[in-house]
C-alpha cells in the first residue's frame, strides 16, 4: 500500500490574546509557518497542490485562500477550510492524509491558525423584531438541555469520574515544568520576536491555590488560556518523500468519532482506540501520546480511560502550559509529535477533544 508522509513541521509560538500577536490577523499567523515549511524541505510553491486550514473563530471568507496567497502560493492552490473546533487542525492532516493516498495531490499543506484576539463579534439576529444579541459560545448541539458551556462539561467530567481538583492541579502543575525544560526550538518559527511559548511558567501549588474557580474544581489554573497562534504539516505521497533527503514520519492510521455532547472530554478514548485498531498497534507499541490540555481533567479522564502509561504523556508540557489557539490545538500536537518521533524513533498517538462531544485522534511512526 501507498503510504502519507510528514515531511515538514512548524509552528508558532502560541502567545495568550492580548499579546504579541493581537494584531496579527489569521493569515498574518498562517504565512510564515507556511513559508517555513518550504524552506525547511526545499520543495517549491509550485509544488503545494492543496491547503487545509483549521479555523473556528473567524469570521469566514476562507481563510485559509488567504493564507495560501499571502504565503506566496500560486493561484491555483484553492485552499480549504475546515471547522471541527477543537479537532480541527488534527482532522486537517487527516484529510491531507486521505487527499495524498487517493492521488489527488502529492503536496497538501495541513494543519490550523486561531486568533482569539482578533475574532469577530458574533449577534444571534430574530425575525420577531427584537435586535440582535452577542453570543460567546456557538451552538454545538441542537438541544439547548444538551450543549453544555466547556466549563461545566469538564466539571461534570470531574466530578463523573471522581477526578479531584488537587489531581487537576498536580497535572497542571507537571506540564509547566515539562514545558520549562521540554523540546521546542525545532518547532517554533519565530514571528514579532516570540521564539517560545509566552506563557509557561513556573507554576506552583501555591498559584493553584490562589487560582479564581470558574466553577467546582475547574480553575484559572488547571484550564488553558484562550490564546493566538498557528501550526502546520507538509504531507506528500511517496513519490515526493522518495525523492528528498528530508527526515519523515509515517502517517500511520487516523480516527474522528462524536461521543457524548455533555461530555465532550472523554470523546478522544474511542478515537485513540480506533485508530490503534485500524493501524494494528497496541499500547506496547507507543513510545509518547500528545494528548491535549483543555483541561487538567480531560487530558487526565482520556489518559487513564485509554490506559496510556503517564510517563508516555505530554513529556514536553502541553495546552495547560501554552494555552489554546481552538482551530490550531490539533495540529500543534501533531508538529510536537512529528519531532519528538524524529529525535527518538518509535510510535506516538495525538488526540483531541471538541465542544459537541467530538474526538480525534492519529497515530505517527518514525520509519
Amino acid at each position: 500500500m501507498s503510504t502519507a508522509w510528514i515531511i515538514g513541521a512548524c509552528r508558532t509560538a502560541v502567545v495568550p490574546r492580548g499579546g504579541a500577536f493581537a494584531a496579527l490577523e489569521i493569515h498574518d499567523l498562517a504565512a510564515p509557518v507556511i513559508q517555513d515549511l518550504l524552506a525547511r524541505t526545499g520543495l517549491a510553491p509550485e509544488d503545494v497542490g492543496e491547503v487545509i486550514l483549521s479555523n473556528a473563530l473567524g469570521a469566514g471568507g476562507n481563510p485559509a485562500r488567504v493564507a495560501a496567497l499571502a504565503a506566496g502560493l500560486p493561484q491555483t492552490v484553492g485552499g480549504l477550510s475546515i471547522d471541527r473546533q477543537c479537532c480541527g487542525g488534527l482532522d486537517a492532516v487527516m484529510l491531507a492524509q486521505a487527499m495524498v493516498l487517493s492521488g489527488q495531490h502529492d503536496v497538501v499543506i495541513a494543519g490550523g491558525a486561531e486568533s482569539y484576539s482578533r475574532r469577530p463579534l458574533r449577534y444571534r439576529t430574530f425575525a420577531d423584531g427584537r435586535g440582535p444579541e452577542p453570543y460567546d459560545q456557538a451552538q454545538f448541539t441542537p438541544w439547548t438541555d444538551r450543549d453544555p458551556d466547556m466549563t461545566e462539561a469538564a466539571e461534570a467530567l470531574a466530578r463523573k469520574l471522581g477526578i479531584s481538583r488537587q489531581a487537576q492541579d498536580d497535572w497542571a502543575v507537571a506540564s509547566h515544568q515539562a514545558a520549562v525544560t521540554g523540546h521546542h526550538r525545532d518547532e517554533i518559527v519565530p514571528l514579532e520576536r516570540q521564539e517560545r511559548d509566552a506563557f509557561t511558567r513556573n507554576l506552583t501549588q501555591r498559584l493553584c491555590d490562589r487560582a479564581r474557580v470558574v466553577t467546582g474544581s475547574i480553575t484559572a489554573a488547571n484550564m488553558a488560556v484562550a490564546a493566538d497562534g498557528a501550526a502546520f504539516v507538509l504531507v506528500v505521497s511517496d513519490r515526493i518523500a522518495s525523492r528528498l533527503s528530508t527526515p519523515k514520519i509515517r502517517i500511520e492510521a487516523g480516527s474522528s468519532l462524536g461521543g457524548s455532547p455533555e461530555l465532550p472530554g472523554i470523546a478522544p478514548v474511542a478515537a485513540i482506540n480506533a485508530a490503534m485498531a485500524r493501524a494494528n498497534r497496541t499500547l506496547g507499541d507507543l513510545t509518547q501520546a500528545e494528548i491535549m490540555e483543555a483541561f487538567a481533567v480531560q487530558a487526565i479522564a482520556c489518559q487513564q480511560g485509554a490506559g496510556l502509561p503517564r510517563e508516555l504523556v505530554n513529556p514536553n508540557g502541553g495546552a495547560l502550559a501554552r494555552g489554546h489557539p481552538i482551530g490550531a490545538s490539533g495540529a500543534i500536537l501533531a508538529v510536537g509529535l512529528y519531532h519528538a518521533l524524529l529525535r527518538q524513533g518509535g510510535v506516538g498517538v495525538a488526540a483531541i477533544a471538541a465542544a459537541g462531544g467530538l474526538g480525534s485522534a492519529l497515530i505517527l511512526s518514525a520509519p
